[in-house]
């Protein structure tokens, strides 16, 4: 796709918001990627500034699996719905032994959002109901809005949702533009903090699944400084069953952050 025609698509998924006034190609930030020898892209929109920073802009508009970054959205349905009073909202553990030793517990939806859970994930998902789900994922418009089984929909490949999709959603979030109580919006945004220092706050929601030979991965969500979020949604796929992808999924983060100068409180 023609970089002028992306322009255009980007000011249209940022509507609402400070249309970009400089949408920069970083051709630089491969090295980060190539360190790793892995496919991804990474998204970097500065509201404040109204300036967008891309690395592989044609994936960007890919639509793959969410996996657990879904999370996100479930916690909003399963709090709007009165399904989660609250984020204390414990789920008993259903004594299925999981190859994640911190699932094997009862745990709060805090709890659960921090570890991505997908056991308590899935049970939520269930007391949403299909229809129910159905009803909110058409009137977000996310991805593709398609449900396979209502526990496993985000996981085998039939929800799919491009890494463009993910930032607009997220920034949407962030400023009360989405169809839920504010209320409800607040509570999500709180849960997604994971990272606070006195230069920046980081919140986001991490996701991983398997899709055939690949592993795909993602980050999406926003960093402040200074009370000025920045919004950023990292994908990538790998076919080596050895890389720790946790690992480097964090890694590339924070060095592709650093790279473009943030986390040093200066923003």
């Amino acid at each position: 796709m023609k970089q002028t025609g992306w322009i255009l698509l980007l000011v249209a998924i940022l509507a609402n918001a400070c249309a970009p006034n400089n949408v920069k190609i970083e051709k630089d930030w491969e090295k980060y990627f190539s360190e790793y020898k892995v496919e991804g892209c990474f998204m970097l929109f500065n509201n404040g500034q109204g300036t967008f920073k891309v690395y592989n802009i044609d994936r960007a508009k890919e639509r793959l699996v969410p996996a657990s970054t879904f999370k996100i959205f479930n916690s909003l349905v399963g709090l709007e719905t009165g399904v989660l009073k609250d984020t204390s909202t414990v789920i008993p553990w259903d004594g299925v032994v999981r190859s994640v030793p911190e699932w094997n517990q009862s745990l709060s939806m805090q709890q659960a959002f921090r570890l991505s859970a997908v056991p308590y994930y899935q049970e939520v998902a269930r007391r949403i109901t299909k229809p129910v789900m159905q009803h909110w994922l058409d009137t977000v418009k996310y991805g593709n809005m398609k449900i396979s089984r209502i526990d496993t929909f985000w996981l085998d490949n039939s929800l799919q949702i491009s890494p463009d999709e993910e930032l607009g959603f997220v920034k949407k979030l962030y400023f009360d533009q989405l169809p839920f109580h504010k209320l409800t919006m607040q509570w999500v945004r709180a849960i997604m903090l994971m990272e606070k220092t006195d230069k920046y706050e980081l919140r986001y929601k991490t996701g991983m699944a398997t899709v055939g030979p690949k592993t795909i991965a993602w980050i999406t969500g926003w960093i402040e400084e200074n009370g000025h979020p920045t919004f950023f949604v990292l994908n990538f796929d790998t076919e080596d069953k050895s890389l720790d992808v946790p690992k480097v999924r964090m890694n590339l983060l924070k060095n592709l952050l650093k790279d473009a100068g943030y986390m040093e409180g200066l923003k």
